[in-house]
């Protein structure tokens, strides 16, 4: 079953692009609810946008589908998917006035970016880096919590 279903995605038109475009929705989707404050709707949107985040990588290496602008595109959206989510939460607290939380938020977008940079950077010096503070699926489970167990979610 597994197998037949496989092949019939990989037969399919689907690309790994609209996989990763439908990600950039999911996040969007989420970040919107924040602003709403529905956190725990927003959780599960940033959730399943993250999943297809990972999907999108997968697929396009089983499918043989990818290419270099794909890859371009899949890290690109998803440095840009965590900071609107992250946007959105510093937003909300901003309104609270609630400043620490601002500035952590600020921290954590800066953190983020950097960990993919030093990575990159590191790999155009030739330099093997595989390891990182707060990879992405650390920071996906850290964020996905937070909105789904604030207050009020």
């Amino acid at each position: 079953m597994r197998a037949r279903t496989r092949n019939r995605l990989i037969e399919s038109r689907l690309t790994p692009n609209a996989i990763s475009m439908t990600g950039l929705v999911g996040n969007l989707i989420a970040a919107g609810l924040v602003t709403q404050e529905e956190f725990f709707l927003a959780g599960i949107a940033f959730i399943l946008g993250s999943v297809m985040d990972t999907l999108d990588g997968r697929y396009s290496r089983m499918s043989g589908k990818g290419t270099p602008f794909g890859a371009f595109l899949d890290s690109s959206l998803d440095r840009m998917e965590e900071g609107i989510v992250l946007a959105a939460v510093g937003g909300y607290f901003a309104t609270q006035g609630d400043q620490l939380a601002v500035a952590a938020v600020v921290a954590a977008v800066l953190f983020s970016l950097m960990v993919s940079y030093t990575r990159a950077r590191a790999e155009a010096l030739g330099v093997e880096c595989k390891l990182g503070i707060a990879t992405r699926p650390v920071r996906v489970v850290i964020l996905s919590a937070g909105l789904l167990f604030a207050k009020g979610a």
